[in-house]
């Protein structure tokens, strides 16, 4: 091994060591000076300071000191909780637009087939639409001389291009057809929706998708829930499943919404961070309506405290399967190199006393492996064989219900996971992105034909996926060398259901996909008939 290599294998080690030891042992050793040395401990810097500069000053060798810090800290973080993390300044600002609900650019949503940038969707009423950019367009250049074409073109680059600050502007050579067109596009902001759909899933009963918690989620779902009151809504389904979490006052405030008098939401508590309540405070927009809240192993952080207040003042019916189980509050800290320390300083706790944090005794490493493992152990199809809640911490909801606390938010209402919709076929199916491509092609190539759809819901009862459809799906599929002859009929059902679904998202975005994928959800359909049972 080089000496290079070993050093990035052990400085992390070896700083983690320093800073541990060096803080308790330090004053008490006397500091052996010579004229070479004495000039870095003249200042009581830290060790991992003192550190820092001889690596600076006296390595034998050059070291990229920034990385070798970054894996300092990283490594400093290991012996923590696994969610305080250290973000490096690359990452920041995409992270904090994430949360924002926004960024600034020129609207549009592309992929990369075959080597080529296209434009799969362009944002209604964005910069793009506005300069006239088309769903099909394809991008060749960005401004004059950057070629954006080919196999080292990635993501992240294009990102990198077409983002820039509200009001400046980008000239993009774009491919329509066989026509090459020079569009000069205005940057402004974008929404990044966290309220993905919100539609009527039966007569009286409201679904809202929420994918995060984010600055502007609130405002989506009151819009969402003033639009289904107005069209008959008594009762609600608020889908948080896969939804990871965010900012907890996302989060607290549409629980005011669902929750009456001056009830406790969550509190927070940590050794240096004294508690604070969240309580509702004022009359809500939904308090009395039936309500249903679907969740499963990716709900977590914000999403396990709105499900949790739910269930402990037994405000509706918790449905789907044992949730993530964090319940640590990150605070984030910006540091002089422009990355973000994101520290936890603190635990949740739902309004019974309960956390619902599962244990990280164990290490990362088995903790990034709980949900494999409660796959393997059967938790995923057998409501019984939910095993790691701590019995101990018994907790008591509103109406004397027990409760547990130390690993997630177990469903009230269990549903297993449906292995029968991931076959071998369908899993290489969506591994290799066919469905995607398949349908931006199709779609670019018929969309006139999609005109006499006018919105999801016309589109949902009136479109059928055609026989003619189905074979250019298994030609284009054959052509990516897939055996589509292995495909049985729940197969085809599920090929059928998806191309569909896409075709929606691409007239109409998350809204319109999910109305199609939804149809037959068990967990959707057994929520509605849950809320048909309440009073």
């Amino acid at each position: 091994m080089s000496d290079n290599r070993k050093l990035k294998v052990f400085l992390p080690l070896l700083f983690a060591l320093v800073l541990a030891l060096g803080m308790y042992l330090g004053h008490r050793m006397p500091v052996i000076r010579n004229s070479d040395s004495s000039q870095f401990f003249t200042n009581r810097r830290s060790p991992l300071q003192e550190v820092m500069e001889l690596l600076k000053y006296q390595y034998v060798d050059t070291v990229d000191l920034a990385e070798v810090q970054e894996e300092a800290i990283e490594g400093l973080l290991t012996r923590l909780d696994p969610h305080s993390v250290y973000i490096p300044p690359a990452d920041v600002q995409e992270i904090n637009e994430d949360l924002d609900g926004n960024f600034e650019g020129i609207g549009v949503e592309f992929n990369i087939i075959r080597d080529t940038v296209n434009i799969l969707n362009v944002i209604a009423g964005g910069p793009s639409d506005q300069a006239g950019v088309l769903t099909g367009d394809k991008i060749l250049r960005v401004n004059d001389s950057v070629r954006v074409a080919g196999a080292d073109i990635t993501n992240d680059r294009i990102r990198q291009l077409l983002r820039g600050p509200r009001g400046s502007k980008v000239k993009v050579q774009m491919l329509r057809g066989s026509k090459e067109l020079d569009v000069t596009i205005k940057r402004g902001v974008i929404p990044l929706y966290s309220v993905d759909a919100s539609y009527m899933t039966a007569p009286g009963t409201g679904y809202i998708k929420i994918s995060k918690f984010a600055a502007t989620t609130y405002t989506e779902f009151m819009d969402a829930v003033r639009k289904l009151e107005k069209q008959g809504m008594e009762k609600l389904v608020i889908d948080l499943r896969q939804n990871g979490g965010g900012l907890l006052d996302a989060a607290t405030r549409l629980a005011d919404e669902l929750l009456d008098g001056d009830k406790l939401i969550v509190y927070t508590q940590g050794k240096n961070s004294p508690r604070q309540d969240y309580k509702c405070t004022r009359p809500g927009l939904f308090e009395k309506g039936a309500l249903a809240v679907l969740i499963d192993e990716g709900s977590a952080s914000a999403s396990e405290v709105l499900a949790g207040a739910v269930q402990d003042w037994d405000r509706g019916e918790i449905i789907g399967r044992r949730s993530f189980g964090k319940g640590l509050v990150q605070e984030p800290f910006d540091l002089s190199n422009g990355a973000t320390l994101r520290l936890t300083i603190a635990r949740y706790y739902l309004p019974s006393g309960r956390s619902i944090q599962k244990s990280y005794e164990n290490g990362r490493e088995a903790y990034e492996e709980d949900l494999t493992n409660r796959y393997n152990h059967g938790e995923f199809l057998n409501r019984d064989s939910i095993r790691p809640i701590d019995t101990s911490a018994k907790f008591e909801t509103a109406h004397g219900r027990t409760v547990y606390g130390g690993g997630g938010i177990t469903p009230d209402v269990f549903i297993p996971f449906d292995t029968s919709r991931y076959s071998p076929l369908l899993t290489e199916l969506y591994t290799r992105n066919v469905f995607s491509d398949f349908i931006y092609e199709y779609y670019t190539a018929n969309a006139g034909s999609f005109k006499q759809y006018k919105d999801p819901e016309s589109f949902h009862r009136g479109y059928v996926v055609s026989p003619a459809l189905m074979n250019a799906f298994r030609t284009h599929a054959a052509a990516q060398k897939i055996n589509m002859d292995r495909m049985n009929a729940k197969d085809e059902s599920e090929i059928k259901i998806r191309l569909k679904a896409l075709l929606a998202r691409q007239l109409w975005r998350s809204e319109g996909f999910y109305m199609v994928v939804n149809a037959d959800d068990p967990v959707i359909l057994r929520a509605v008939e849950e809320l048909k049972k309440s009073k």
